[in-house]
């Protein structure tokens, strides 16, 4: 059973978008951002409800004063207050008897003091305008308003805020719509003790005109920083999809097998984590073509050495059975034997090299004594045996501390393949010197023989696999060419260096030359 993804909080699991693309993803976040301040429009409407709850309240102080002043007087100055009144502040007043009967009329005794606006002679912005109003109402779940209509005969009658009023003796307040979507208020007030009733009546176009222009200034707002934020999404998304994509596409082809025409973009330029990750990549590829590489020739020469002990054991197989002369039977027998010896070193040889590199990687380095370690394995050793007899060690130990952290057995096959190398190359009875020293940080161990030596061109050369440089009397494949190799993929692993030097004594012989970081110096 998968265990469960703990990357992300669990209550946005979610929430996860794993099929979308990074650009997406970045123009969401952005475009989310921007709906949030989009919200702002449920705040315009709570102000718009404001606006109308203060006019609500000025229609009724107009309406109990206009009512006021009308009580008690008589007929003309009626006409005349009414006149007035609803020039100077914009109103309509209508005044009613006690029967509903239309008495006066402001719009009658003067020029109308406003007008409703036919919304289909307003430009198209207008149109727009009233769409989102209707909008924002939905979204909000704004109540429906009433439309205004022009009752088709005077009374009363057409409006309900008179009855309320007149029922419960107080000012009512009512809201309709007219035709273009702004708010028409009256307020109805009683006028005295004998049943007349006033109704002002007013059609507040600044407020939806405040309304609308704070929400035409709040689209623009929301407008250019979405049109920014998008421009800017894409401009985030082009440098950080585009470079991954390049990545992708040369890991893809990488893959395929087409490494070798694949130029891994390193992006010097970038110094973010888009360049690192470019770098890493490239450096990533180039380590597995000089791996490939390295498989690769390997191969070939593994087949090669191969090749030359099977032919001659063929060959020898081959002419024993057409040679009568037991001592040349014996002679041929004997070469049989050598390559069969020699290829069984050989497999055992490729064995130990083509899995060093594994079992490196699963070893578990301690802090040892690299002296310790050398005086243990020159101990064991005595003298080392060859065909041309034997050339004894001669061991020293510097001052100073030797610790290294390692794998023990590892750094012994390193001794070991520098003993061979040194006694394959020693005369006969010459000393090797084996010495460990500390200094500046690193551990030296160096083995120094009184061979021939080995020429500057060859020093780098001795480390490849199956390069040999043999001695002019040594038998033809006594040694695999693998030894120094592996002791130098041996040290590399431990963070160290092999090489091959003059004798400090000026001596003629060679001077293979382990340096490895003191124990506590490598990580600093």
């Amino acid at each position: 059973m998968p265990k469960p993804d703990r990357s992300w909080p669990s209550g946005l699991r979610h929430l996860r978008t794993r099929g979308v693309s990074l650009t997406t993803r970045i123009l969401a976040v952005n475009v989310i951002a921007l709906a949030l301040l989009a919200g702002s429009f449920f705040y315009l409407d709570s102000y718009r409800k404001q606006l109308l709850s203060e006019r609500f309240k000025l229609a009724r102080a107009e309406a109990e004063i206009a009512a006021d002043a009308l009580d008690g007087a008589d007929s003309r100055q009626r006409r005349a207050l009414l006149a007035r009144i609803g020039t100077e502040q914009k109103l309509r007043l209508t005044l009613y008897d006690a029967r509903g009967h239309l008495l006066e009329d402001s719009f009658q005794l003067a020029a109308p003091s406003f007008a409703f606006v036919d919304p289909a002679s307003e430009p198209w912005y207008q149109q727009a305008a009233r769409g989102l109003d209707r909008g924002v109402d939905f979204v909000v779940g704004a109540p429906m308003i009433e439309r205004y209509r022009e009752p088709p005969q005077p009374g009363a009658a057409n409006w309900p805020e008179i009855a309320r009023a007149r029922a419960a003796r107080r000012t009512e307040v009512y809201l309709r719509y007219a035709p273009d979507r702004t708010p028409v208020i009256t307020a109805a007030a009683p006028v005295g003790g004998e049943g007349e009733m006033l109704l002002s009546m007013r059609n507040a176009l600044d407020i939806t005109q405040a309304v609308r222009d704070a929400r035409q200034t709040l689209v623009i707002i929301i407008g250019l920083a979405l049109l920014a934020s998008i421009q800017l999404s894409l401009f985030l998304a082009r440098t950080i999809v585009q470079p991954l994509r390049a990545l992708v596409r040369a890991a893809v082809r990488v893959r395929l097998g087409r490494e070798r025409e694949v130029v891994v973009p390193r992006l010097p330029d970038r110094r973010d984590e888009i360049g690192l990750l470019a770098r890493a990549i490239s450096d990533m590829t180039n380590a597995l073509r000089q791996k490939i590489d390295a498989v690769e020739s390997f191969a070939a020469d593994v087949a090669h050495e191969l090749k030359n002990p099977l032919a001659s054991l063929a060959s020898a197989l081959e002419a024993m059975d057409k040679v009568e002369d037991p001592a040349l039977r014996r002679q041929l027998a004997d070469i049989a034997t050598h390559d069969v010896q020699r290829i069984d070193r050989l497999i055992t040889e490729i064995a130990d090299a083509s899995r060093i590199d594994a079992e490196l990687s699963r070893a578990t380095f301690a802090d040892l004594d690299l002296a310790v370690l050398a005086g243990q394995v020159v101990g064991a050793r005595g003298a080392r045996p060859d065909q041309r007899g034997d050339c004894p060690i001669r061991f020293f130990r510097g001052d100073g501390p030797a610790m290294v952290r390692g794998d023990a057995l590892r750094l012994e096959r390193v001794l070991d393949n520098l003993l061979d190398n040194a006694a394959s190359f020693a005369p006969a009875g010459s000393v090797v010197d084996v010495a460990v020293e500390s200094a500046g940080g690193r551990v030296r161990l160096t083995v120094a023989d009184h061979g021939p030596g080995i020429p500057a061109a060859e020093r780098e050369k001795v480390f490849e696999r199956f390069h040999s440089v043999r001695p002019a009397d040594e038998a033809f494949g006594a040694h695999s060419g693998l030894g120094l190799a592996i002791a130098r993929t041996i040290a590399e692993a431990h963070d160290g260096t092999l090489v091959i030097a003059d004798r400090p004594d000026g001596a003629a012989g060679a001077c293979l030359v382990l340096e490895l970081p003191l124990a506590g110096e490598e990580e600093e």
